[in-house]
């Protein structure tokens, strides 16, 4: 892809996801993830009812009769995208590929930030950390953050490590943030590292998946190449054992993913390529 295509993608996206992130989910993100923080305001005199455990006793002492301390919402956040640039993500048969797909939802959530003010980060992965990206705010950040969702190629294998990023988000990110994981999640184990994320980040996982890595067609004797590994082989679609072998594989993948995500406490999203994901954000943000 050249520069000067990268760059009308870039405008392309802009327009689409800034428009739905400005009249969309401006209020609903707001809404969800205000006031995860507590930071301190002021000091004011103590009257009946206030919870004692917020007296000032330094200043109590000073003037003789009780101040409370005074805390106000942490308006400010910090927003992680962890997002899945593996050689699975280049699949895709129906409206777009799974990669096209997290890109949307990338800079959906990345203007719907920066709309309430907070600053935006990502950590690009396949079976390594292929890039990071420290959270900033600002149009220009952003502009920048939507350039690599389309253009960065992984520079290893082209597999999966969700582990490996997760780990990264633990050791580079101290703060708590909101981190919200695109990903097909093809591969495992990463349950201890979901975990341990979150623990301290507010986690939310974005399942992306199309309809044939759920189910093969019927289409006779294809060629198919495995994306993890590279390794190209026949397979027979008109098998029904085939057939059924494939997607248990993907219900395995899948289970495990749920089962993971509803065990450390983070919630997680399914979306399909050829779904409406504006419907899925809407739902899980009024419904939180």
């Amino acid at each position: 892809m050249t520069t000067a295509e990268i760059l009308k993608k870039v405008r392309r996206i802009e327009i689409k996801t800034n428009g739905l992130s400005n009249h969309i989910f401006a209020g609903e993100y707001h809404s969800t993830f205000k006031g995860r923080g507590m930071s301190f305001s002021e000091v004011r005199e103590y009257t009946p009812g206030d919870d004692v455990k917020f007296i000032d006793w330094n200043v109590t002492a000073r003037f003789s009769h009780p101040f409370v301390k005074v805390f106000e919402e942490e308006r400010e956040l910090i927003v992680m995208l962890v997002v899945d640039i593996s050689s699975s993500s280049l699949f895709g048969t129906q409206k777009q590929l799974k990669r096209d797909l997290i890109t949307e939802l990338g800079a959906v959530l990345s203007f719907s930030a920066t709309t309430n003010n907070d600053k935006v980060g990502v950590i690009f992965f396949s079976d390594k950390v292929e890039k990071y990206i420290p959270p900033k705010k600002g149009k220009s950040h952003i502009l920048r953050i939507i350039r690599e969702l389309i253009a960065l190629e992984p520079n290893h294998t082209g597999a999966t490590d969700v582990r490996v990023a997760l780990e990264f988000l633990n050791n580079v990110l101290k703060k708590k943030t909101i981190t919200f994981v695109l990903s097909d999640f093809v591969s495992q184990p990463y349950d201890n590292a979901l975990q341990l994320a979150a623990r301290r980040h507010d986690i939310v996982g974005i399942h992306v998946y199309d309809k044939y890595d759920k189910e093969l067609p019927s289409a006779g004797l294809i060629q198919v190449m495995d994306s993890e590994t590279g390794e190209m082989f026949w397979l027979d679609t008109d098998n029904k054992a085939i057939r059924t072998q494939y997607a248990g594989a993907y219900e395995d993948k899948n289970k495990y993913c749920v089962q993971s995500f509803r065990k450390s406490g983070a919630a997680l999203l399914h979306v399909r390529t050829d779904e409406d994901y504006v419907k899925v954000l809407q739902v899980y943000f009024k419904g939180r």
